[in-house]
């Protein structure tokens, strides 16, 4: 019963899930039966426009809390539940899968998704918050439940929110917190091997709960996943899309910089490139995603596919897309589900959170493709050949993002500062793979006008600007006693507080404020350590000093590093 990943997953998969196009832990949009089969409507449209899509998962907040995940939640849903989900799944061949809690019955401190049913009650935890795993009677109910969906049709399960340390209070007083979470691991795998060898066609991927470092993108890396979950789960999922911890003027440039760090994290923990959902693609106007909407899609689909992961996962509102992105984006899956499946992705240069520069090598029998990134602040210079040995080829540029324009010069390419670059070579560099230029804008020229650390959470300086420049703000703040980047988040939408009334930024000339552009302007639910702007030229009066006054509402205990640029 020891599967493999390789053996089960034969190829990779492309997986529809619908949170972010609603969302009731950083937002107030529940899912219902309308907005299930509204985003199905628009998958299918953008299947007809060439998008593959093999799995249309339903996400949480399906069920009853007092249904123990054998009844669909009223009114939300029809008296019949899955029934009518199930059989379009069926008209058009889309396997249905589903989310469940592996044993927790709350998210946060306060929202409860469970309530506990009869048999459970001998499991519930001291704190009562989840349940044992081997003590009582909830895993073998969880079990059953998670059978009877399966027999219903559901083809792929979506584990999230394990808690290992769980024990009744009759296990905690006979048992240390190492044999607690010892013997709830072996519990579940044992009852997942069997289930897994019962039901071979069903798909099991891991949230939270299974390992990893989510939190930020400062920590070291160490070992610290559990690699016998690969012996029952597809996939294991990498961390919910979040901002980093190196500032970026491109916003959402940082959150694809967030999930290639945690990808190399895990790889770092010896999981394979293709057993790791790197769940980035999240794009939708819910508070989960940020309201981002669709900003930078383009880039975040080329980054999603291109780091190998055969568990293609795809979250938010698919209303966003139109037909012809529909065809941009079938284009891109195609490129790269061909590598993912008959060729070979791997990683290399540096540690992402380090700041310096990395990327993907896809490689096949017909070609290459290098896709780059550069976190830093400045063009860099990267010699192919350092990845793919001694090169006579032509190298294209497919894909970048735009407002500076990479060259490649016998092997050498120059990339822009934040900007990522696709690269073809052999087949791939023909004209026929071309997919254009994002919408993020790079800054190329870069002036350092000043850079300072203060002691403490406030400052303010004052500059002069020359004509004809723009001024770029970078300000990090920082634990003084860890020295490690210090996020600050008022909660999530709609109640948490906008991260702009906590770092809080004001620029002004002759006694009036004057405006400029930024993006932490929303609750951010999973924090900010830093916050750039910029302040457009035409905005400035000539021959007047700028004042720029900045402070972090966050208590004593904190430096900040503050960097300001003319453009």
């Amino acid at each position: 019963m020891n599967l493999s990943f390789r053996q089960r997953l034969a190829k990779p998969v492309s997986v529809y899930i619908n949170w972010a196009a609603y969302d009731e832990l950083s937002d107030n949009i529940k899912l219902n039966e309308a907005i299930a089969f509204e985003q199905f409507d628009q998958m299918l449209r953008l299947k007809d426009q060439g998008v593959h899509f093999d799995y249309y998962l339903m996400d949480c907040f399906w069920f009853s809390k007092d249904g123990g995940y054998r009844e669909w939640r009223a009114p939300d849903w029809s008296p019949e539940g899955p029934g009518k989900f199930l059989k379009r799944c069926q008209e058009h061949d889309i396997k249905p899968g589903i989310w469940v809690s592996t044993n927790f019955r709350v998210a946060g401190e306060e929202y409860w998704f469970l309530d506990v049913i009869p048999e459970w009650e001998d499991s519930l935890a001291t704190h009562g918050r989840s349940f044992c795993l081997f003590q009582g009677g909830y895993l073998n109910h969880f079990m059953e439940s998670l059978q009877l969906l399966v027999d219903q049709g559901f083809k792929m399960i979506k584990f999230d929110f394990a808690d290992f340390d769980a024990a009744t209070p009759e296990v905690e007083k006979t048992h240390t917190r190492e044999e607690i979470r010892e013997s709830n691991i072996r519990a579940l795998l044992s009852a997942f091997k069997i289930f897994r060898y019962n039901n071979p066609d069903v798909l099991f991927i891991a949230y939270n709960g299974y390992g990893g470092e989510y939190t930020n993108t400062s920590i070291p890396f160490t070992k610290n996943i559990d690699l016998r979950w690969l012996e029952v789960f597809d996939a294991l999922y990498c961390g919910d899309p979040r901002f980093s911890d190196i500032p970026f003027a491109n916003f959402w440039r940082s959150k694809d910089h967030y999930t290639d760090h945690m990808v190399k994290q895990y790889e770092f923990n010896g999981v394979p490139l293709k057993a790791i959902d790197n769940c980035a693609f999240i794009f939708g106007n819910t508070g989960t995603c940020y309201y981002r909407g669709k900003a930078g899609w383009k880039a975040s689909l080329l980054l999603s596919l291109a780091r190998g992961g055969w568990m293609n996962t795809y979250y938010g509102d698919l209303k966003l897309y139109d037909n012809q992105d529909a065809e941009w984006f079938a284009k891109a899956q195609k490129l790269f589900y061909e590598f993912q499946e008959y060729g070979r992705i791997t990683t290399f240069g540096g540690i992402p959170g380090e700041g310096t520069l990395y990327g993907y090598l896809a490689e096949s029998l017909n070609g290459k493709i290098i896709t780059l990134v550069n976190p830093g602040q400045s063009v860099l210079e990267f010699n192919l050949e350092d990845v793919i040995g001694e090169n006579n080829e032509e190298a294209k540029i497919l894909f970048a993002d735009k407002g500076y324009e990479p060259k490649v010069n016998l092997s050498v390419l120059s990339i822009g500062p934040e900007q990522m670059v696709v690269i073809g070579l052999e087949e791939y560099s023909d004209q026929k793979y071309y997919l254009g230029e994002g919408d993020y804008n790079v800054i190329v020229e870069k002036q350092e006008l000043k850079s300072f650390i203060i002691d403490g959470n406030s400052f303010n300086t004052e500059i002069s600007v020359p004509a004809s420049h723009d001024v770029q703000i970078f300000i990090q703040q920082f634990d003084k006693k860890t020295g490690l980047p210090f996020r600050s988040t008022g909660g999530g939408a709609p109640h948490g507080t906008k991260l702009d009334q906590i770092l809080q930024l004001e620029v002004a000339q002759l006694n009036k404020n004057v405006p400029f552009k930024y993006h932490h302007d929303k609750a951010i639910w999973s924090g900010l350590s830093w916050m750039t702007a910029k302040v457009k030229n035409s905005d400035i009066t000539q021959d007047a000093p700028l004042q720029i006054n900045f402070e972090s509402k966050e208590p004593e205990g904190i430096k900040l590093e503050i960097e300001i640029y003319l453009t």
